[in-house]
């Protein structure tokens, strides 16, 4: 079912400055990439611009044209395929194991990423459950234990990978969509004492993470080793003072900096465009967020607006996570910039969600000039 309604100009406008900036930066970052491989340079950059780029384009306009509400009438099956594409990457003659974890397939030659889907998946399931239960939300089992129960299945899953980055976004969405439909504050406290205790075991159990507490408390103990990629970061982020050293000018981008494309390229455009770049980036994010709640806001169907405050929220979330990991105010993860960052899969799926937004703010539209002819 095709809507004929407009979209929202503005929330558009904050999407695409945001993936023409975020195609600049990542220009510029992968510089240090093609310093050292061609072949891989161009392994990535294809992957960037086709699958991430182009196609994410393609498939922001498709959804844009179709009803929304087709995700709920599909929503299970959607989290089935999700779920059973996140086992099947953890087998060994399956998935693609890379720095310790196993989170990608190759298809190609290009890594793709199903984490990413099975982000959208819940999100699209729980929004369509929250909605269905209505004022049941309120209840401990209809609307939290559910909630609960998503969460140790698919936790189960990505720690399993390990991703500890992408179930914390999901957690995120997940209390947002939650509290949203109307859930208690109560069960979020008690989520929260619990997600504690979860950390403070798996701290103990996984090095990695009890590695990235102590990184985060005390940067400098290890500065040639745990510590390495936020002591570069803050020295490309200082080192671009008020205006930056210029567009692709960026020298921690060259065997300095971990990861310039990936986790790390906010320091690289910090480093570039200086503070006024770098907090220019944060208002365009702040922007987008501000827009697309205000959509939520608008949406009379429950099951549009849920759906635009959990992509919403775990957009933002996962953008000042990354920028706050390298401005050393929150732990070091390795999650990504949306928009910005390398990741054909993120950036595709991040457009697809976008143009779902974009069909839910046709229906906003339309409710909006109902009740203004009313």
């Amino acid at each position: 079912m095709l809507l004929k309604w407009k979209v929202d100009k503005w929330f558009l406008l904050s999407v695409m400055v945001l993936v023409i900036a975020g195609f600049f930066i990542f220009s510029s970052a992968s510089l240090g990439l093609l310093a050292k491989s061609s072949t891989e340079y161009s392994n990535v950059s294809f992957s960037q611009t086709v699958l991430g780029l182009f196609l994410g384009t393609i498939a922001m306009f498709i959804m844009s044209k179709l009803d929304y509400k087709l995700w709920k009438k599909y929503a299970f099956y959607f989290l089935i395929v999700a779920i059973v594409l996140n086992i099947l990457v953890l087998i060994p003659q399956i998935g693609f194991e890379h720095g310790g974890a196993r989170r990608w397939f190759v298809i190609f030659g290009i890594s793709l990423q199903p984490a990413e889907i099975l982000k959208l998946a819940f999100i699209v399931y729980f929004s369509a459950w929250a909605a269905g239960m209505k004022d049941r939300m309120k209840t401990f089992k209809y609307g939290f234990l559910p909630l609960v129960i998503l969460f140790i299945i698919l936790g189960a899953l990505l720690l399993k990978q390990p991703d500890t980055d992408n179930l914390l976004m999901i957690i995120v969405s997940g209390i947002a969509i939650f509290l949203t439909a109307g859930g208690k504050w109560r069960y979020i406290l008690i989520l929260f004492v619990t997600a504690i205790l979860g950390i403070t075991v798996l701290a103990f159990s996984r090095p990695y993470i009890m590695q990235r507490i102590t990184t985060f408390v005390h940067p400098e103990n290890n500065a040639q080793g745990s510590g390495y990629q936020i002591q570069q970061s803050l020295i490309a982020i200082g080192s671009g003072g008020m205006f930056g050293r210029g567009f692709g000018q960026s020298v921690q981008k060259f065997n300095f900096l971990p990861e310039p494309i990936g986790d790390s390229i906010f320091a690289v455009q910090a480093e570039e465009f200086g503070f006024v770049g770098a907090f220019s980036l944060i208002i365009l994010y702040v922007l987008f967020a501000l827009r697309g709640l205000k959509i939520a806001s608008m949406t009379s169907d429950n099951f549009g607006r849920l759906m635009v405050v959990g992509i919403v929220i775990m957009v933002v979330a996962q953008a000042f996570v990354n920028i706050g990991a390298m401005l050393g105010v929150v732990p070091l993860s390795g999650i990504t910039l949306p928009f910005v960052s390398h990741g054909g899969t993120s950036l595709f799926i991040t457009l697809l969600e976008m143009g779902i937004i974009l069909s839910i703010s046709k229906s906003a539209s339309m409710n909006r000039r109902l009740t203004t002819n009313k």
